[in-house]
């Protein structure tokens, strides 16, 4: 099931600018949202680093505001581009968080939200057919100290038989 909407986090962004792939985020869902921490933290905390030029320029990227009754209790287990994204997750209905930071996972878990990472989007990419192969752009992404734990790339690489 395609979820109408994926809000994402800082970091699976940047990961995806750099192999170039942010429009998989378009093609897998109909709403792209990012909370303004998430927007200040890549695109003007960020500027000239990698990504930042990238996601500054998506036009279909909408910047949406969490509540904070919602946001307050997650300030404080997470940092706040996470909170802002967990927040914004819980309220929009049918909606998947997209981190890749452990502790915050666990917090989403916690709340009962859905979330899936960046690895995550390159085997829904995959399987839908909108990219041929996960391991090169793994490779790339570890070129550039973006970091994957051994075993969850070993069993994405599986699933899809690379």
């Amino acid at each position: 099931m395609i979820r109408p909407a994926i809000v994402a986090d800082s970091g699976p962004l940047i990961s995806l600018a750099i192999i170039e792939q942010l429009d998989l985020l378009r093609q897998l869902y109909q709403r792209v949202l990012v909370p303004p921490a998430v927007w200040h933290e890549v695109t003007v905390k960020g500027l000239g680093m990698p990504g930042a030029q990238a996601v500054a320029q998506l036009s279909w990227l909408e910047i949406r505001k969490p509540e904070p009754q919602v946001l307050q209790p997650l300030s404080i287990l997470v940092d706040p581009g996470e909170a802002e994204a967990i927040a914004l997750a819980q309220t929009i209905t049918d909606s998947i968080v997209l981190l890749d930071d452990s502790q915050a996972r666990r917090v989403a878990e916690r709340f009962h939200i859905p979330r899936i990472g960046t690895l995550g989007i390159l085997r829904k990419a995959k399987k839908h057919g909108l990219i041929i192969a996960i391991r090169p752009y793994i490779e790339y992404l570890r070129a550039n100290n973006i970091y994957m734990a051994n075993n969850l790339v070993e069993a994405v690489l599986q699933d899809v038989g690379e």
